[in-house]
């Protein structure tokens, strides 16, 4: 194929840390490596430089505001961003690729897009409207989507999910998918790290050798389960000391998760990729018990470190784990069923071995960046 000239919106990016994020930066990487040219444009809410190299991607900042604790970035139209603007439409794109739909930077891009004349494509990466926790709000923040959707669709005709969940989702909205660019993993970067691990949390924190570990990585939010899951941990310590729960990662949740801490609930703090592969490797069982996912990066971190994934039937997991053979969903995260799947997983190492042997096969046929590369280039090429 002929080397093209992507732009990748992304509202947040590094130093923020998610799975659109980490989706951005991944697919990035891969065009680069296919011989391609990609710059990335995402909101300034941190008083970085607007413009550098990151892991040698270009990466431009546009001016925001930083609004509902970082979660939504909303663009400032100062005159720092039309200097940025008219830098990006000198570079001639071929394609403009817009994370999620819901974010005014979404909708400057699809904007940007019509302007230079690039094709243009939108990804889904959720399963469910953007929630604070607060009815009133949650309500008028579902009408603003609705209505923000509506004009994004004015300006960008193609849309698709990084799971089959999320086209669901988006159906709700009156769209029809094109189709599926997988939420996926870089097996080689997984192997490379392992290869080089130098520490163990096992030791670092006293743990048996034949102690189970539970893990869960992510954002600490409620939408992802985590106060069912500290409850049933602490069911679970009351009847045995061999099972411990490390919890990684940062949010609106932490000083939760830190209050809770004891010699069997052991948070981290966010740590990198290095140190999260690390911990997983070192790891059981991976839990997330979330009521809301697009399709998890966690998930497939995971499950690529040899973790035995236990999950809710929310966005993509059940698209990786297609039957009970490959792992564990639950129907919800209410503890009584969380409580119970969890202890019959820890007491079934048969079940775990044969789960993680199955779920990495499947990976390896289906969601790596190698495909999602080669299927952004093959929609670039039709369309142009």
């Amino acid at each position: 194929m002929n080397r093209k000239r992507y732009c990748i919106f992304a509202a947040q990016y590094f130093p923020h840390l998610g799975g659109v994020e980490r989706y951005t930066y991944n697919l990035a990487k891969k065009l680069i490596e296919d011989g391609n040219e990609v710059v990335i444009v995402t909101s300034n809410v941190y008083k970085l430089p607007e413009y550098e190299r990151v892991s040698g991607i270009p990466v431009y900042r546009v001016p925001g505001w930083n609004l509902l604790a970082g979660r939504y970035p909303v663009l400032k139209m100062n005159a720092r961003f039309w200097k940025i603007n008219k830098a990006l439409k000198k570079k001639n794109f071929d394609m403009v690729i817009v994370n999620t739909r819901f974010y005014p930077h979404s909708l400057y891009g699809m904007m940007f897009a019509k302007k230079i004349k690039a094709k243009c494509i939108t990804l889904d990466h959720g399963t469910s409207h953007l929630s604070v926790h607060n009815k009133i709000l949650d309500f008028f923040g579902a009408i603003f989507e609705h209505s923000l959707t509506k004009i994004d669709q004015i300006f960008c005709k193609d849309y698709y999910g990084v799971s089959g969940a999320c086209n669901e989702w988006l159906a709700h909205f009156h769209i029809k998918a094109k189709g599926i660019l997988y939420n996926s993993i870089d097996l080689e970067e997984v192997k490379n790290t392992q290869v080089n691990i130098r520490e163990s949390y096992r030791e670092k924190y006293k743990i048996p050798t034949d102690a189970i570990i539970v893990t869960f990585t992510g954002r600490l939010l409620k939408e992802k389960g985590l106060p069912s899951l500290l409850n049933v941990m602490d069911r679970i310590n009351k009847k045995r000391e061999d099972v411990y729960l490390f919890i990684a990662g940062d949010g609106d949740m932490e000083k939760e998760v830190y209050d809770r801490r004891n010699k069997h609930i052991i948070p981290v703090g966010r740590i990198d990729f290095e140190h999260i592969v690390t911990l997983l490797t070192e790891s059981d069982i991976f839990c997330l018990p979330s009521f809301s996912e697009g399709f998890s990066t966690s998930i497939l971190e995971a499950a690529a470190c040899g973790c035995y994934i236990l999950t809710t039937a929310r966005g993509g997991a059940k698209e990786l784990l297609i039957n009970d053979e490959y792992g564990c969903i639950i129907p919800n995260n209410q503890e009584n069923i969380l409580y119970d799947a969890l202890v019959e997983v820890i007491d079934d190492p048969d079940k775990r071995k044969k789960g993680i042997e199955l779920t990495y096969q499947r990976i390896k046929q289906k969601f790596t960046w190698d495909i999602v590369a080669k299927n952004v280039e093959t929609i670039c090429e039709e369309q142009i």
